[in-house]
This record gives C-alpha cells, sequence and structure tokens, in this order.
C-alpha cells in the first residue's frame, strides 16, 4: 500500500550521511503512523586475535 506522507528532506540526507560514513553496521529506521520517528546507527569494528607476538589486524566483514 503505497503512501501518501512524502518523507523530509532532512530525514532523506541523515540516512544517507550515515550510510556514507559507515564501513560495516546497521542503520534502523523507525516508522510510526508512516512518519520516520527515529534512526540508529550502528558500527562494528572486529579485530583479529594477536597470536606468535604478532600486530593486531582489522579483520573486515563481508
Amino acid at each position: 500500500m503505497a503512501s501518501k506522507n512524502k518523507i523530509d528532506q532532512e530525514v532523506i540526507d541523515k540516512i544517507v550521511s550515515f550510510l556514507e560514513n559507515m564501513e560495516y553496521g546497521t542503520v534502523q529506521i523507525t516508522v510510526h503512523d508512516s512518519q520516520v520517528t527515529q534512526i540508529e546507527k550502528g558500527e562494528k569494528y572486529r579485530f583479529a586475535l594477536k597470536k606468535n607476538n604478532k600486530p593486531l589486524k582489522t579483520v573486515k566483514d563481508e
């Protein structure tokens, strides 16, 4: 069912900004009565375990 409500440009800009500035993670959009009421960003960083005195290396999720 298509909504007649338009999404505010400020909301769209914030979502795009979150996505552009995130390497790995999630963006959660909460909608109430057909309107975006909240946007949450969760970023994730993982590090490989240090073995044999080798330096830590960042592991990328795929």
